[in-house]
Protein backbone atom coordinates (compact mmCIF):
# COMPACT_ATOMS: atom_id res chain seq x y z
CA UNK A 1 0.00 0.00 0.00
CA UNK A 2 3.10 2.70 0.79
CA UNK A 3 4.06 2.58 -2.79
CA UNK A 4 0.06 3.30 -3.96
CA UNK A 5 0.23 6.39 -1.42
CA UNK A 6 3.65 7.09 -2.81
CA UNK A 7 2.30 7.62 -6.42
CA UNK A 8 -0.99 8.88 -5.29
CA UNK A 9 -3.40 6.43 -5.16
CA UNK A 10 -3.99 5.16 -1.71
CA UNK A 11 -7.14 3.77 -1.38
CA UNK A 12 -10.29 5.76 -0.36
CA UNK A 13 -10.86 3.74 2.60
CA UNK A 14 -8.60 1.32 4.63
CA UNK A 15 -10.14 -1.31 6.94
CA UNK A 16 -8.27 -3.19 9.37
CA UNK A 17 -9.07 -6.27 11.78
CA UNK A 18 -7.88 -7.85 14.55
CA UNK A 19 -8.55 -9.42 17.87
CA UNK A 20 -9.17 -6.93 20.71
CA UNK A 21 -6.09 -7.83 22.49
CA UNK A 22 -4.66 -5.68 19.92
CA UNK A 23 -5.71 -2.53 22.40
CA UNK A 24 -3.79 -3.65 24.84
CA UNK A 25 -0.63 -5.74 23.54
CA UNK A 26 2.64 -4.52 24.62
CA UNK A 27 0.89 -1.45 26.75
CA UNK A 28 -0.82 -0.44 24.10
CA UNK A 29 2.59 0.45 21.51
CA UNK A 30 0.92 -1.93 19.12
CA UNK A 31 -2.07 -0.03 18.73
CA UNK A 32 -0.48 3.34 18.82
CA UNK A 33 1.48 2.03 16.45
CA UNK A 34 -1.11 1.36 13.46
CA UNK A 35 -2.41 4.69 14.45
CA UNK A 36 0.59 6.59 14.19
CA UNK A 37 1.32 4.39 10.55
CA UNK A 38 -2.26 5.73 9.69
CA UNK A 39 -1.77 9.47 9.97
CA UNK A 40 1.27 9.55 8.45
CA UNK A 41 0.15 7.51 5.77
CA UNK A 42 -2.22 10.37 5.04
CA UNK A 43 -5.15 9.05 6.69
CA UNK A 44 -8.14 9.92 9.48
CA UNK A 45 -9.08 7.16 11.15
CA UNK A 46 -11.25 5.47 14.01
CA UNK A 47 -11.59 2.07 15.32
CA UNK A 48 -15.21 0.06 16.24
CA UNK A 49 -15.84 -3.21 18.67
CA UNK A 50 -18.14 -4.87 17.08
CA UNK A 51 -19.49 -8.87 18.22
CA UNK A 52 -20.37 -11.51 15.64
CA UNK A 53 -23.35 -12.01 18.79
CA UNK A 54 -25.15 -9.26 17.32
CA UNK A 55 -26.14 -11.07 13.94
CA UNK A 56 -25.04 -14.93 14.30
CA UNK A 57 -24.88 -17.43 17.63
CA UNK A 58 -21.47 -16.71 17.95
CA UNK A 59 -19.09 -14.69 20.57
CA UNK A 60 -16.69 -13.20 18.79
CA UNK A 61 -16.01 -9.58 19.60
CA UNK A 62 -13.41 -8.65 16.86
CA UNK A 63 -11.53 -4.77 16.76
CA UNK A 64 -11.96 -3.05 13.19
CA UNK A 65 -9.69 -0.02 12.55
CA UNK A 66 -10.91 2.21 9.67
CA UNK A 67 -8.45 4.83 7.85
CA UNK A 68 -10.07 7.33 5.56
CA UNK A 69 -7.92 9.42 3.24
CA UNK A 70 -7.97 13.02 4.30
CA UNK A 71 -9.20 14.49 1.13
CA UNK A 72 -12.24 12.43 1.40
CA UNK A 73 -15.11 13.96 2.22
CA UNK A 74 -17.45 12.57 5.08
CA UNK A 75 -21.24 11.87 4.62
CA UNK A 76 -23.32 13.13 7.63
CA UNK A 77 -24.09 10.50 10.12
CA UNK A 78 -21.15 8.58 9.95
CA UNK A 79 -19.16 10.66 12.56
CA UNK A 80 -20.55 10.98 15.96
CA UNK A 81 -19.39 13.76 18.75
CA UNK A 82 -17.66 10.88 21.22
CA UNK A 83 -17.87 7.56 21.75
CA UNK A 84 -20.93 5.37 22.05
CA UNK A 85 -21.32 2.47 24.51
CA UNK A 86 -22.11 0.01 22.07
CA UNK A 87 -19.27 0.40 19.23
CA UNK A 88 -16.54 1.83 21.40
CA UNK A 89 -15.88 -0.56 24.72
CA UNK A 90 -13.93 0.51 27.77
CA UNK A 91 -10.83 -0.89 26.38
CA UNK A 92 -11.25 1.23 23.10
CA UNK A 93 -11.76 4.35 24.99
CA UNK A 94 -8.95 3.99 27.05
CA UNK A 95 -6.65 3.19 23.99
CA UNK A 96 -7.97 6.10 22.81
CA UNK A 97 -6.93 8.42 25.96
CA UNK A 98 -3.32 6.76 25.44
CA UNK A 99 -2.80 7.50 21.37
CA UNK A 100 -0.34 10.87 20.83
CA UNK A 101 -1.84 14.31 20.48
CA UNK A 102 -1.06 14.34 16.51
CA UNK A 103 -3.42 10.50 16.56
CA UNK A 104 -6.11 12.20 18.51
CA UNK A 105 -6.49 15.12 16.26
CA UNK A 106 -6.94 12.96 13.19
CA UNK A 107 -9.38 10.75 14.78
CA UNK A 108 -13.02 9.75 14.06
CA UNK A 109 -15.81 8.34 16.48
CA UNK A 110 -18.07 6.60 13.54
CA UNK A 111 -21.25 6.16 14.21
CA UNK A 112 -23.20 3.18 13.35
CA UNK A 113 -26.85 1.98 13.70
CA UNK A 114 -27.41 -1.08 15.72
CA UNK A 115 -28.70 -4.17 13.44
CA UNK A 116 -32.24 -5.90 13.36
CA UNK A 117 -32.05 -7.99 16.52
CA UNK A 118 -30.71 -11.39 15.16
CA UNK A 119 -33.28 -14.58 15.54
CA UNK A 120 -30.77 -16.84 14.83
CA UNK A 121 -29.93 -20.23 17.47
CA UNK A 122 -26.79 -22.05 17.61
CA UNK A 123 -28.98 -25.37 17.56
CA UNK A 124 -30.28 -24.04 14.29
CA UNK A 125 -26.65 -24.88 12.93
CA UNK A 126 -26.14 -28.54 14.43
CA UNK A 127 -26.24 -30.90 11.33
CA UNK A 128 -27.57 -34.15 12.53
CA UNK A 129 -25.47 -36.34 10.21
CA UNK A 130 -22.18 -34.15 9.36
CA UNK A 131 -19.58 -35.67 7.22
CA UNK A 132 -16.31 -33.89 8.34
CA UNK A 133 -16.37 -35.28 11.54
CA UNK A 134 -17.67 -38.41 13.27
CA UNK A 135 -20.03 -38.55 16.72
CA UNK A 136 -18.04 -39.84 19.41
CA UNK A 137 -18.23 -43.18 20.88
CA UNK A 138 -20.10 -43.47 24.40
CA UNK A 139 -16.88 -44.08 25.94
CA UNK A 140 -15.55 -40.83 24.52
CA UNK A 141 -18.40 -39.21 25.37
CA UNK A 142 -17.92 -40.00 29.09
CA UNK A 143 -14.48 -39.28 29.56
CA UNK A 144 -15.07 -35.77 28.17
CA UNK A 145 -17.74 -35.21 30.98
CA UNK A 146 -15.27 -36.81 33.54
CA UNK A 147 -12.99 -33.68 32.49
CA UNK A 148 -15.55 -31.05 33.81
CA UNK A 149 -16.15 -29.61 37.19
CA UNK A 150 -18.65 -29.89 39.37
CA UNK A 151 -19.62 -26.27 38.04
CA UNK A 152 -19.89 -27.45 34.32
CA UNK A 153 -21.15 -31.35 35.57
CA UNK A 154 -24.08 -29.16 37.13
CA UNK A 155 -24.60 -27.08 33.82
CA UNK A 156 -25.27 -30.64 31.61
CA UNK A 157 -27.39 -31.87 34.42
CA UNK A 158 -29.76 -28.76 34.66
CA UNK A 159 -29.72 -29.45 30.50
CA UNK A 160 -31.07 -32.90 31.19
CA UNK A 161 -33.88 -31.63 33.59
CA UNK A 162 -34.76 -28.89 31.06
CA UNK A 163 -36.61 -31.24 28.90
CA UNK A 164 -35.48 -29.75 25.98
CA UNK A 165 -32.93 -30.71 23.12
CA UNK A 166 -30.21 -28.52 24.22
CA UNK A 167 -26.57 -28.14 22.15
CA UNK A 168 -23.52 -27.00 24.07
CA UNK A 169 -19.73 -25.99 23.05
CA UNK A 170 -16.94 -27.19 24.53
CA UNK A 171 -13.39 -26.01 25.00
CA UNK A 172 -10.39 -28.09 27.00
CA UNK A 173 -8.57 -25.55 28.50
CA UNK A 174 -5.67 -25.64 31.12
CA UNK A 175 -6.92 -24.89 34.74
CA UNK A 176 -5.60 -25.21 38.21
CA UNK A 177 -7.28 -27.53 40.87
CA UNK A 178 -7.46 -27.21 44.60
CA UNK A 179 -3.69 -28.43 45.03
CA UNK A 180 -2.58 -25.96 42.52
CA UNK A 181 -1.57 -28.87 40.37
CA UNK A 182 -2.54 -28.05 36.19
CA UNK A 183 -4.91 -30.38 34.76
CA UNK A 184 -7.04 -30.33 31.38
CA UNK A 185 -10.62 -29.08 32.37
CA UNK A 186 -13.61 -29.08 29.52
CA UNK A 187 -15.82 -26.15 29.46
CA UNK A 188 -19.19 -25.95 28.42
CA UNK A 189 -21.68 -23.74 27.60
CA UNK A 190 -25.45 -23.61 27.53
CA UNK A 191 -26.26 -20.39 26.43
CA UNK A 192 -27.26 -20.79 22.48
CA UNK A 193 -24.14 -19.19 21.69
CA UNK A 194 -21.21 -21.00 20.61
CA UNK A 195 -17.93 -19.84 21.86
CA UNK A 196 -14.91 -18.05 19.60
CA UNK A 197 -14.06 -20.38 16.72
CA UNK A 198 -10.03 -19.82 16.74
CA UNK A 199 -7.35 -21.94 14.45
CA UNK A 200 -5.92 -24.80 15.94
CA UNK A 201 -2.64 -23.65 15.71
CA UNK A 202 -0.78 -22.65 18.47
CA UNK A 203 -2.01 -25.17 21.14
CA UNK A 204 -5.35 -23.87 20.67
CA UNK A 205 -8.37 -26.44 21.15
CA UNK A 206 -10.68 -27.10 18.36
CA UNK A 207 -14.50 -26.39 19.85
CA UNK A 208 -16.87 -29.58 20.80
CA UNK A 209 -20.28 -29.78 20.74
CA UNK A 210 -22.10 -31.07 23.35
CA UNK A 211 -25.99 -32.45 22.56
CA UNK A 212 -28.18 -33.12 25.79
CA UNK A 213 -31.24 -34.78 24.65
CA UNK A 214 -33.46 -35.86 27.62
CA UNK A 215 -31.34 -38.07 29.41
CA UNK A 216 -29.25 -38.90 26.22
CA UNK A 217 -25.54 -37.04 25.56
CA UNK A 218 -23.54 -36.92 22.62
CA UNK A 219 -20.52 -35.38 21.74
CA UNK A 220 -18.25 -34.38 18.97
CA UNK A 221 -16.19 -31.97 17.23
CA UNK A 222 -17.98 -29.33 15.81
CA UNK A 223 -18.12 -29.81 11.91
CA UNK A 224 -16.51 -28.03 9.26
CA UNK A 225 -20.27 -26.69 8.07
CA UNK A 226 -21.24 -25.82 11.01
CA UNK A 227 -18.21 -23.16 11.58
CA UNK A 228 -19.00 -21.88 8.41
CA UNK A 229 -22.66 -21.13 9.18
CA UNK A 230 -21.51 -19.61 12.34
CA UNK A 231 -19.08 -17.32 10.01
CA UNK A 232 -22.23 -16.10 8.31
CA UNK A 233 -21.23 -17.93 5.32
CA UNK A 234 -23.96 -19.30 2.68
CA UNK A 235 -24.48 -22.98 2.43
CA UNK A 236 -23.54 -22.85 -1.17
CA UNK A 237 -19.60 -22.00 -0.15
CA UNK A 238 -17.39 -24.59 -1.22
CA UNK A 239 -15.38 -25.48 1.84
CA UNK A 240 -12.10 -27.36 1.81
CA UNK A 241 -12.36 -30.89 1.78
CA UNK A 242 -9.82 -31.51 4.60
CA UNK A 243 -11.08 -30.80 8.04
CA UNK A 244 -8.26 -28.73 9.05
CA UNK A 245 -7.64 -26.64 6.38
CA UNK A 246 -11.72 -26.04 6.59
CA UNK A 247 -11.38 -25.05 10.23
CA UNK A 248 -8.16 -22.64 9.57
CA UNK A 249 -10.31 -21.11 7.47
CA UNK A 250 -13.67 -20.23 9.24
CA UNK A 251 -11.40 -19.66 12.56
CA UNK A 252 -8.86 -17.32 10.85
CA UNK A 253 -11.62 -15.00 8.95
CA UNK A 254 -14.47 -12.31 9.52
CA UNK A 255 -17.84 -12.93 10.17
CA UNK A 256 -19.50 -12.20 7.25
CA UNK A 257 -22.80 -10.07 8.42
CA UNK A 258 -20.61 -7.94 10.70
CA UNK A 259 -18.41 -6.73 7.49
CA UNK A 260 -21.73 -6.13 5.84
CA UNK A 261 -22.66 -3.88 8.09
CA UNK A 262 -19.64 -2.06 8.49
CA UNK A 263 -20.08 -1.63 4.81
CA UNK A 264 -23.82 -0.42 4.53
CA UNK A 265 -23.61 2.05 7.83
CA UNK A 266 -20.18 3.28 6.47
CA UNK A 267 -17.99 2.17 3.53
CA UNK A 268 -20.66 2.60 0.88
CA UNK A 269 -22.06 5.87 2.18
CA UNK A 270 -18.16 7.52 1.97
CA UNK A 271 -17.67 6.16 -1.08
CA UNK A 272 -21.09 6.95 -2.56
CA UNK A 273 -20.44 10.46 -1.69
CA UNK A 274 -16.88 10.94 -3.39
CA UNK A 275 -18.51 8.95 -6.45
CA UNK A 276 -21.47 11.63 -6.51
CA UNK A 277 -18.81 14.35 -6.03
CA UNK A 278 -16.81 13.43 -8.98
CA UNK A 279 -20.24 13.43 -10.96
CA UNK A 280 -20.98 16.45 -10.11
CA UNK A 281 -17.75 17.94 -11.31
CA UNK A 282 -17.71 16.14 -14.21
CA UNK A 283 -21.32 17.63 -15.19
Amino acid sequence: MSALIADGRGPEIVALENVCGTLTSHGGRDFTAICNSLVKSGYRFGAVVIDAALFLPHSRPRLFVVGVRRDVKLPKGVIGDGASAQWHPKALRTAYDQLPAECKDNWLWFRLAPPSLSTKRFVDLIEEKPDSVQWHSQEQTDKLLQMMSVLNLAKVSHAKRSGLKMVGTIYKRTRFDAEGNKVQRAEVRFDDIAGCLRTPAGGSSRQLILVVDGKRVKSRLISSRETARLMGLPESYVLPSNYNEAYHLTGDGVAVPVVRHLAAQLFEPILRLGQSKILEAAA
